[in-house]
């Protein structure tokens, strides 16, 4: 029996010897007080020097391998590996855990940082992105997180002089992060020429951007901002692994062993080498410095802290050693002194000297012995023997013992020498006769020998130790202390324990200590059992353990209350639970109970989506509408008390909440009435009222379980929460001030966590017990400290940042670990109450047990604390009130039938009833019972039944009677009872039956009542009294339905499991017919009208026809069946009620249905707990229906009452009885629906327009995929072979003659460019200038700024604020990919702040990840970037009214929508939208907290509750024939009202989410844009439609959209199609597809272009005039289009009919040539825009077209391979005159030399070519090519240009290139949107340059203009023109 419990002494850890110096940096501080902080194993260490002592941190789980200090030198961070490593932020004074920190990191936690003012803390983790991660860590919050580098990161630091800056370091890189809104966004260290690309190992920052950081090659480098700007060489010989800064400078500690200590500018003060010192040795190497004041501390990789002085600096303080690399195994303890020896694998034994030294073995030795008289020495080896050596013979062997097949693990002696016993790798034990080592086999020799020590861990005597199911070899060590009975093992998991001894049953209890971090690998006692010594495997540490026996206990208590936490770490063993009391049949009942479902109903979604791809082809049928009528909960009976406990109260108002099923109950006594909160889906489990007695908080059963915290007034959610739990919350606690809320779940670990529920957030959480908690409580006077309790449980919390600390209750002497069912806080914050399950109530203060109290017979299950005193109830039904301090009590109230008052609402079913439930208020006690009865007592004594349900057990059986309001039921509980359905709803009448029952009938003239019974009988009773009239016993099985025939009731149908039908004569009482030829157990039964024909379902889904009374099998067709009038209807089975299936019927089943007596509407109820109503017949598969969530699990009954008014419905599992009112179409008030409409989608495609389907459909790329616009192949020019040209065979050097001379024929135009001036390389491009507007797949994106000044819009990745007097722009630039969405935020609070979100790739966080940042638009700082889990991009953003809170919606598969507090860059709720587009949301302008959504076929109405986003459907039923469309476009209306444009041009007006009307063709196209103004409430509305008299595309409406009036917009379009409306003053600005940007006077109806851009692009097409601040652009939209760059304007535009690709100016500027995609070519004279000559003479596009400088020529390349010449000189009828041959692939550019004698061609094959003009002979010798000088240059191809080229471009192109007119500079465009400047000529590879970013993928063309003033480029996917200044250098 000794091992039953677990041994009373305990084990105090009291030294530990080691450091951990390798593989970790920068572990060893000072801290305030002077002490020294460091860590070994999983033990943080703080050691006070002056007194010499030690304090242990042990909140971690395993290896600490990070460690920072808190700027004030008190707090410290630790972090951990492991799979889910956390941190723990803890007070180097107490040790006591401050915060916990987890959930993020994998792997484990390789740096952390606090910031300056140590608020904020950065972890690095180990995970294979190195996630960076910045925490809130007082509120266990993180803030931000982002991948940090694809390889390790050995250091991280805030810069201390730049808030939000941090600096992080690793391997082969430096990067600087800055934190703004939740994004953390890296630079990466430029190092440039100054130093080599080297792994950097520590950083310092310093002041004025500057960085100090340690290199691997002992160098230091000194970086300003991003760059390098220095190195400090040879600071060290090798690596610098720790760099400390303080006030006086830096100290840095190096791989050479010395320790450099340098001022604030980094000049050196000294070097201190201890490898010279006294106490250095060859090797060492430095792993940390920390450097305060005159004091150094140095911690090395060999595991030693140094202490230096500085100013003795040779004479280093050794303070602490231990073991370094490779595993620590041996330990041996003196025989007589207080003194330890280890040995490891690092080859050094210390504390050891040599006498002797013999190798017999090749395997490692494990194991060896003395004998305990010292004459022989036994060696164990892992070959599987055992040698015997004399000691006195010079170590002579002397024996071998070889029984082992294993190697050997253990060895012990005998007392006397004599035997020697065994323990190998296979876990078996045998023994030897010593010296000679034969083998001992005879059991009874061995059983009386004494072992001198006892370290094998097999064997009789040490069965205990292991589990009862272990594997064999996790037990690494034991030793025996024979004195204080007690052995003490060590194991594979780092723990522990201490177990009596001798112990010879498995599975023994002990207490266990943790400390080392992987396995123990050995333990010994100290010779005088004083303390135990433990090392640890790989963590290299020794323990040193101070053993306090059982006697000095009590005293050690008293002493030390810290030691108390070393406790808590010690949990008791489990395995046998033989010393604990017989659990109480009813909670071993409730821990039997399982929540979990085959099927959540957060599933269902998805499930359907996958059986509907399955069904796709079968369901063509049009589907049945559903019904008009709908029901709504009128009352329950029932009280869920049978696993539920203290979920009873009453409200402010004096009204009783409780729950059942998956309703919260509001009771009304004075009116017997309730009402409902139907949040939920599954069962609720328990239930908390708020100090205030105003709000509730439920926890509900669920996959992901929500707790809806709701306001018992309105009921309405306040908040949902969810996220943390699994399966369910069984136990939930509002704090005393009623911020937070505590919850429990029911998953495996019983997990608690800590919400602040306004906010949704979770605070903390923590995993709680293995065995199920009953109850959580929080303390009424700390707000941080809770308790749980539950089966053998109970535990003292307290919070911790994102952690709870939790230490168990402390029993002692007094009493046993019991189980707790309830607790309460006393009258201060250290006193605590728990019931037991034996009836006691124990009293606690802080942890421990200070008395216990017998307060009922059985179970305590409830108590509540009053304001003096306590009332607490039991299972044996006694309501006991008690003092405060539970001395005595004062009244018991018992709970009897006898005292029941008149006005009760049922009957007692029995003498104290178990109670569960006990709240006191309004002068009464309010009573909840394990039966589902709510009672209350008065003080005086009488009771009074307010609620009543059936008992645990299910309930199937229900009907209704012909002619009055009542019902009767049956249930497995085995009671019969009838209730009353009127206005009293109460039970009239119960009786006991001696068996259960699952059905029951009333006979048509409502005098009888049939019950069929579960064991086969069924009987007849008096419907009035209840009495027997009859009963039979004819089948074994359960009787399942059991029918009388309509009209006289003559018979009696009974229907069995055993697959049979019996039908009695009811008048004389005989069996009169058998139906057989079931195959399965019968379901349902009914009777046609004439009581000659039965319809039978069963359990095999056979629908079957009988004839009565005989019960012959008939075969009806199923035409035949519709027609038969059927008395009743609950048949689930057969064509008439085909469309009751759901979709997922695989997975569910309809358990019932009934019919209406107008056979109008069928009722169903199935096992997910769905009421539905459905028109019949429901002919056709999945009818649609509307449907009701009330009963959680099975619905197992429907019956509507005899006058249709009311439907009764019965919950199986839930053992309530619901009653619904049937209200009738067109009666029904207006109130909002209970109802979820039909759930399946409409089939009707909502509707088809071009626009629409190519805005759903669009993909987009981020630029950092982007491929390559146009087809090219072959090599690309950096990776081509290069043949040497003559020059360079000759050694002339290249570039010394210029390759451009801009030489055009006329002597003057060579004045004007360049003569006179220096020639100024141009060192800068500043965008001044952007011609465009994505308008033609985004929407809402145009919006006033300052009073209609200024209008804000976007194009490709940049923001735009374009002035609308002036025309200027300024612009926001910092998305590094195109913006997708647009808003401002109206609040005056928040002026000019805009929200802008961009394309992203994967939702990882990363730089490429989608975001959304938030700007102001006059200075353009960003204030905040949200990277968001938006996959793909961010569609749409929108302030709320208060302006605080940010709506985004995603282009991901879900289409998630996000709502942040932007300010902070915390994401609040996030949810998954829909799973078709979503075009729009946004936020009523009044509201922080609604918003509506709109897509494809989709209107969503959407309620923020606290992190939780609940959302309703919008209703179409309440107006005829609307169908649900797909919706673009939301504005709003007072009082609630939403109007959404549709597809058809209908706008729909909504109240709440019930569509009230809608206004037919507003527009005659798409409604795209909707805006509310909110200054007067009016609706701007635009649309997609042609111009006429009466109609416009955009329209003015009043308030409720009644009237409007309509503008048109003059852009001489056939069709307007408006993306963005806007109202002004006096003004709406509008956006439209086509690219413009208008402003429409409201009075005059004016409108005025502001911006101009091309529809359609690419725009190729791009050319600047000769001489003016002009140029042209061509695009796909077929029109070529004049800009003045001066003026900021589009000047003209010619619509050519087709697509233009390329356009060119004569050298005059008075002709211009343009080339289009269908081959043919046009020649326009500028002046009057009047048609040359033109001319088609390919089929193909034609891509680039050319003047030559002699205006003689025209050159014309197409993508036919082919350049084309014609001689201008000839006149327009413009025939060709010749023609190159041989271009290898199709044309890109063309450029004639100065002389027009010679023109140079890129094509797509990557290859250059040389051609004479006019003839077309290509020019093959490169030294003639190399003396051509050109006019001008655009190819991307040439040795000139080679270093355009970058590394990146496997998929991308460089697709255009120009040269400036000076002939010194170059611009390229390429496929990833940049813009490049490089210097020209630039031959070498992957030249120098600068980036521009702007444009969307794919820059299209580049020009400069005359003079080199500007840049022009035209975008590709952008549809848009950039202007850039040139920047030119100074002189």
């Amino acid at each position: 029996m000794a091992a039953r419990s677990a041994p009373n002494c305990h084990l105090r850890l009291e030294w530990v010897y080691g450091y951990r110096g390798h593989q970790c940096r920068n572990n060893l501080y000072y801290t305030a007080a002077k002490e020294i902080v460091y860590f070994v194993a999983g033990v943080g260490v703080v050691y006070s020097p002056r007194e010499h002592r030690q304090k242990f941190y042990r909140g971690h789980s395993d290896d600490i391998i990070s460690l920072a200090l808190h700027p004030e030198r008190v707090l410290v961070a630790t972090g951990q590996v492991g799979k889910e490593p956390y941190i723990c932020v803890w007070d180097s004074y107490t040790v006591q855990t401050i915060s916990v920190l987890k959930d993020v990191h994998t792997h484990g936690i390789a740096c952390l940082a606090f910031d300056l003012d140590g608020q904020r803390l950065v972890s690095v983790g180990l995970d294979s992105k190195n996630a960076v991660c910045v925490w809130d860590w007082k509120r266990g919050k993180m803030l931000s997180m982002a991948p940090g580098h694809t390889d390790r990161i050995f250091d991280i630091s805030w810069d201390l002089y730049q808030p939000n800056k941090l600096v992080s370091c690793g391997v082969k890189h430096i990067k600087f992060w800055s934190l703004c809104g939740n994004a953390l966004t890296p630079k990466r260290g430029v190092f440039g020429k100054t130093g080599d690309l080297q792994t950097i190992l520590c950083l310092a920052c310093a002041r004025d951007e500057l960085t100090y950081s340690g290199a691997l090659n002992g160098d230091i480098y000194v970086w300003k901002g991003i760059n390098l700007i220095r190195t400090i060489q040879g600071a060290h010989t090798a690596g610098i692994f720790s760099m400390n800064a303080c006030e006086e400078g830096f100290a840095t500690g190096g791989r050479d062993g010395c320790i450099r200590l340098w001022d604030l500018t980094f000049k050196p003060i000294t070097v201190i080498d201890l490898r010279e010192t006294d106490q250095g040795y060859k090797g060492l190497s430095v792993r940390s410095v920390c450097w305060r004041g005159d004091h150094i501390l140095v911690g090395t990789q060999d595991s030693e802290i140094f202490e230096i002085v500085v100013h003795e600096r040779n004479k280093p303080f050794l303070i602490m050693q231990g073991h370094c690399e490779g595993e620590l195994w041996a330990l041996a303890i003196h025989p007589t002194k207080p003194l330890a020896v280890t040995g490891s694998d690092d080859r050094s034994v210390r504390d050891m000297t040599e006498v002797v030294h013999i190798k017999d073995r090749k395997e490692a030795i494990h194991e060896l012995k003395y004998s305990p008289d010292g004459t022989y020495l036994a060696v164990g080896c892992n070959d599987s023997s055992v040698d015997i050596y004399g000691v006195a013979q010079r170590y002579k062997k002397l024996g071998e013992c070889v029984g082992s097949l294993s190697f050997i693990t253990h060895l012990d002696w005998s007392s006397d020498s004599r035997y020697l016993q065994t323990n190998d790798g296979n876990g078996k034990r045998l023994f030897y006769r010593m010296p000679g080592g034969k083998e001992v086999t005879n059991k009874e020799e061995i059983k009386g020998v004494h072992w001198a020590s006892w370290t094998c861990v097999s064997g009789l005597e040490v069965n205990g130790i292991w589990p009862k199911y272990s594997d064999i070899n996790d037990i690494n060590s034991v030793d025996g202390n024979y004195i204080g009975q007690v052995l003490v093992t060590a194991d594979d998991y780092g723990i522990i324990k201490l177990f009596r001894y001798p112990c010879l049953r498995k599975g023994a209890k002990f207490k266990k200590y943790i400390g080392h971090s992987a396995h123990v690998t050995n333990v010994r006692w100290s010779h005088d059992y004083q303390w135990v010594i433990s090392i640890g495997g790989a963590d290299h540490s020794v323990f040193q353990w101070k053993f306090i026996p059982e006697r000095k206990l009590k005293d050690a208590l008293h002493i030390a209350p810290q030691e108390s936490l070393a406790d808590s770490n010690s949990d008791e063993s489990d395995s046998d639970l033989s010393d604990v009391p017989e659990l109480d049949s009813e909670i071993e009942q409730e821990t039997q109970l399982t929540y979990r479902r085959q099927v959540y109903k957060e599933d269902l979604p998805q499930l359907k989506e996958q059986y509907k791809e399955k069904q796709k082809s079968g369901t063509s049928k049009r589907r049945e509408r559903a019904p008009g009528n709908s029901i709504r909960l009128h009352f329950v009976h029932g009280y869920r008390g049978y696993d539920c406990r203290s979920n009873l109260f009453y409200t402010q108002t004096g009204e009783i909440v409780y729950h059942v099923a998956a309703v919260g109950v509001i009771y009304n006594r004075q009116q017997n009435t309730q009402r409902f909160y139907l949040g939920h889906d599954d069962d609720i489990l328990c239930l908390a009222i708020h100090p205030l007695k105003d709000y509730v908080a439920t926890g509900q059963v669920g996959r992901d379980p929500s707790i809806h915290v709701w306001d018992t007034e309105t009921i309405k959610p306040l908040s949902v929460l969810k996220g943390c739990h699994q399966y369910g919350v069984c136990a939930v606690d509002f704090s005393a001030d009623g911020k937070r809320l505590a919850s429990v779940g029911i998953d495996d670990s019983h997990t608690i966590v800590l919400w602040d529920w306004k906010k949704g957030e979770k605070l903390s959480i923590a995993r709680g017990s293995k065995d199920k908690i009953f109850v959580v409580k929080m303390n009424p006077y700390v707000p941080d400290k809770l308790i749980t309790a539950g089966i053998k449980h109970v535990k003292f919390w307290r919070r911790a940042g994102g952690g709870l600390i939790g230490r168990k209750g402390y029993v002692g002497t007094l009493g046993k670990n019991d189980t707790m069912m309830c607790a309460v806080y006393g009258w201060t914050e250290e006193m605590a109450f728990s019931g037991t399950s034996t009836g006691d109530v124990c009293i606690w203060r802080d942890v421990f047990l200070v008395k216990t109290v017998k307060a009922h017979d059985g179970p305590v299950f409830s108590m509540h604390a009053l304001e003096k005193g306590f009332v607490t109830g039991g299972k044996d039904g006694v309501v006991a009130l008690w003092d405060d301090s539970f001395e005595r009590c004062l009244k018991t109230y018992a709970i009897k039938r006898a005292a029941l008052a008149p006005g009760s609402k049922g009957l007692l079913l029995e003498d104290n009833p178990s109670i569960r439930a006990i709240s006191l208020g309004h002068g009464h006690i309010l009573i909840g019972t394990k039966n589902g009865e709510i009672l209350e007592v008065d003080k005086s004594g009488p009771i009074t039944l307010l609620v009543q349900g059936h008992m645990e057990g299910e309930v199937w059986g229900l009907a209704t009677h012909p002619y009055l309001p009542i019902c009767a039921t049956v249930s497995d509980d085995k009671t019969l009872r009838i209730w009353d359905l009127s206005p009293s709803h109460c039970m009239l009448a119960v009786r006991k039956l001696k068996k259960g029952g699952r059905c029951c009938c009333f006979s048509p003239d409502g005098k009888a009542l049939a019950v069929g019974l579960n064991d086969g009988s069924f009987l007849m009773a008096n419907a009035d009294t209840l009495e027997d009239l009859v009963s039979f016993h004819h089948r074994k099985d359960i009787i399942s339905d059991i029918r009388f025939s309509p009209g006289s009731g003559k018979y009696l149908a009974v229907a069995s499991h055993d697959s049979f039908i019996d039908i009695y004569n009811v008048m004389s009482s005989k069996r009169v017919g058998i139906c057989k030829g079931a195959t399965s157990y019968i379901t349902h039964v009914d009777w046609d009208i004439r009581g000659k024909l039965l319809q039978v379902n069963t359990g095999a889904k056979e629908q079957l026809f009988f004839e009565a009374p005989r019960g012959k099998k008939q075969t009806i067709p199923s035409v035949e069946v519709e027609k038969i009038c059927w008395a009743s209807w609950t048949s689930v089975l057969g064509l008439c009620c085909e469309g009751i299936w759901p979709v997922i019927g695989e997975v569910t089943d309809i358990t019932a249905s009934c019919l209406t007596s107008d056979k109008m509407i069928l009722a169903t109820g199935d096992d997910l707990g769905f009421v539905k109503l459905f028109r019949y017949p429901a002919k056709g598969k999945f009818g649609k229906f509307k449907r009701y969530m009330a009963h959680s699990t099975h619905v197992t009954n429907v019956r509507w009452t005899y006058d249709d008014s009311m439907l009764v419905t019965l919950g199986g599992a839930d053992m309530s009885l619901m009653v619904w009112t049937n209200e009738i179409e067109g009666y029904r008030e207006k109130r909002p629906c209970d109802s979820e409409e039909s759930d399946t989608d409409s089939e009707e495609d909502g509707g088809y327009d071009s626009d629409v389907t190519r805005e759903n459909e669009i993909s987009y790329t981020i630029r950092a995929l982007s491929t390559n616009i146009r087809p090219m192949f072959g090599v690309k020019p950096h990776l081509q072979q290069k043949e040497p040209s003559v020059d360079e065979r000759q050694g002339v050097v290249r570039g010394s003659r210029p390759p451009v001379s801009r030489a055009p024929p006329r002597p003057e135009k060579l004045q004007t460019n360049n003569v006179g001036k220096k020639k100024r390389q141009i060192e800068d491009l500043v965008l001044e200038l952007v011609f465009g507007y994505r308008g033609r797949d985004c929407r809402n994106n145009v919006h006033y700024l300052n009073d209609g000044d200024d209008i804000i819009y976007h194009t490709a990745s940049v923001g735009i604020l374009h002035n609308v007097a002036t025309g200027t722009q300024s612009f926001y630039q910092e998305h590094n990919d195109d913006i997708l969405c647009l808003t401002v935020n109206q609040h005056p609070k928040f002026i000019n702040i805009v929200a802008t979100g961009q394309v992203g790739d994967l939702a990882d966080m990363s730089a490429t990840a989608p975001s959304i940042h938030i700007w102001d638009a006059v200075n353009k700082q960003t204030l905040s970037i949200l990277r968001c889990y938006h996959s793909k991009g961010v569609c749409s953003v929108s302030f709320s009214a208060t302006g605080k809170l940010l709506l985004s919606v995603g282009l991901d598969p879900e289409h998630t929508i996000t709502i942040w507090r932007w300010q902070e860059g915390t994401k609040i709720a996030s949810r998954a939208g829909h799973n078709q587009r979503i075009f729009v949301a946004e936020f009523r302008p009044d509201s922080d907290s609604q918003f509506v959504s709109v897509g494809v076929k989709h209107v969503k109405f959407w309620t923020l509750a606290g992190r939780a986003l609940l959302s309703k459907k919008g209703l179409l039923s309440t107006v005829e024939d609307a169908r649900m469309q797909t919706m673009l476009a939301v504005a709003f209306g007072a009082n609630n009202l939403t109007f959404t444009g549709a597809v058809s041009g209908d706008v729909c007006v909504w109240r709440d989410h019930i569509l009230c009307r809608i206004v037919a063709r507003a527009h005659n196209g798409p409604v795209f844009a909707m805006y509310t103004t909110l200054r007067d409430g009016l609706v701007v509305t635009g649309g997609k439609e042609r111009p006429s008299k009466e109609g416009g595309a955009v329209k003015l409406w009043d308030q409720e959209l009644r009237r409007c009036r309509a503008f048109r917009l003059e852009t001489g379009q056939i069709t307007d199609c408006v993306r963005s409306v806007c109202r002004g003053k006096g003004k709406i600005l509008v956006g439209t597809r086509n690219a413009e940007i208008i402003e429409v006077g409201e009075k005059n109806a004016a409108c005025n272009i502001l911006v101009n851009g091309h529809v359609d692009g690419p725009i190729w097409g791009l050319v600047t005039h000769p001489s003016r601040d002009f140029f042209l652009s061509a695009a796909e939209d077929g029109t070529v289009r004049l800009w003045d760059i001066a003026d900021k304007k589009m000047l003209n535009k010619v619509n050519l009919g087709h697509a233009a690709r390329t356009v060119c100016y004569s050298p005059e500027g008075d002709m211009v040539a343009i080339g289009m995609k269908n081959g043919e070519f046009i020649i326009l004279l500028v002046s009057s825009l009047k048609i040359w000559g033109k001319k088609r003479d390919r089929r193909c596009a034609i891509h680039d077209i050319r003047f030559s400088p002699d205006s003689r020529f025209l050159a014309v390349g197409s993508s036919e391979n082919s350049v084309d010449f014609y001689d201008l000189t000839l006149g327009p009828t413009l025939n060709r005159i010749s023609y190159c041959r041989d271009i290898p692939s199709f044309v890109i550019q063309m450029d004639f030399s100065a002389d027009s004698r010679y023109l140079q061609v890129s094509t797509g094959c990557y290859k250059r070519h040389v051609y004479e003009v006019p003839s077309g002979k290509p020019v093959l010798d490169q030294a003639a090519m190399d003396r051509i000088t050109w006019a001008t240059w655009t190819s991307i191809l040439g040795d000139e240009v080679m270093g355009i080229w970058s590394r990146h471009t496997e998929k991308a192109n460089v697709n255009c290139a120009c040269v400036s007119h000076s002939g010194i500079s170059l611009v390229t465009g390429d496929d990833f949107g940049m813009v490049k400047l490089f210097d020209f000529p630039c031959p070498e590879k992957f030249a120098k340059h600068k980036r521009f970013l702007g444009h969307s993928p794919h820059v299209t063309n580049i020009r400069f203009t005359s003079g080199d003033r500007h840049v022009v480029s035209a975008g590709g996917d952008d549809c848009s023109l950039f202007v850039w200044k040139c920047v030119h250098m100074p002189h």
